[in-house]
């Protein structure tokens, strides 16, 4: 690809552009969208990045609106990242994760404090859609750890789950529910979970945490992560 014009950038550059007057650097910019610092810069030398373009918006949207917690974006930009396509059509095999579609994909997001105190509203399209695909969902939680009803391990919580929960030092603990081992939750069901909170993932995690014993009634969700999948064949 030929060097980009330095005075007539691309939407990508123009966009990146815009979180490095935010503060942000290149690495920041390209840890959100799930790559490498170097292709961050191939934007503006190289004039590559359209793969990202809507992601980059939708980050840079949010940052407009005072989010600035990383992992907040990063799940705002993995949800909104658009697969290049090879010549025939198909869409090409990067690292990271696929779209929900068809047998044997998968996609995910995630959500920080700042989401979170929201919805983490961004969550809800990766619910919807794995459920219209019947598909299989999988979560990760971060409360403080006397929010959870059960010790750390137990199997009355993440049962079956191995090395289901990880502790960190400011007292809380993330728990896994839910694998592709262990066959997840059904995605049509947590579709109706959320669409009964508006879109709210974060009430509809809370709901199901309470409803099922695992915590407090007042728990207050740090972080929470989505990892769908459609079972392959």
């Amino acid at each position: 690809m030929s060097p980009a014009d330095p005075d007539n950038p691309n939407e990508a550059a123009r966009l990146t552009q815009e979180l490095l007057d935010a503060g942000y650097t290149k690495r920041q910019v390209a840890r959100v969208l799930g790559r490498d610092a170097s292709l961050v810069s191939q934007f503006f030398t190289k004039g590559k990045g359209a793969a990202f373009v809507d992601a980059l918006r939708q980050v840079v949207r949010a940052v407009r609106g005072g989010e600035r917690d990383p992992e907040a974006l990063a799940g705002i930009a993995e949800a909104n990242t658009t697969r290049r396509r090879t010549r025939t059509g198909q869409k090409a095999r990067v690292r990271g994760k696929d779209t929900v579609g068809e047998a044997g994909g998968s996609m995910a997001g995630r959500a920080g404090r700042q989401a979170i105190r929201s919805g983490a509203s961004h969550l809800a399209p990766v619910v919807h859609e794995t459920g219209r695909a019947g598909g299989r969902l999988a979560f990760t939680v971060r409360m403080k750890a006397d929010q959870y009803v059960y010790s750390a391990g137990s199997e009355k919580d993440s049962g079956g789950i191995r090395r289901g929960f990880v502790p960190r030092s400011d007292g809380t603990e993330e728990r896994t529910y839910g694998s592709a081992s262990s066959g997840g939750f059904d995605a049509a069901e947590w579709s109706r979970r959320v669409a009964d909170h508006h879109g709210d993932v974060t009430e509809a995690m809370k709901e199901w945490l309470v409803e099922t014993g695992r915590a407090v009634a007042d728990a207050d969700i740090q972080y929470l992560e989505v990892r769908a999948w459609v079972p392959g064949p």
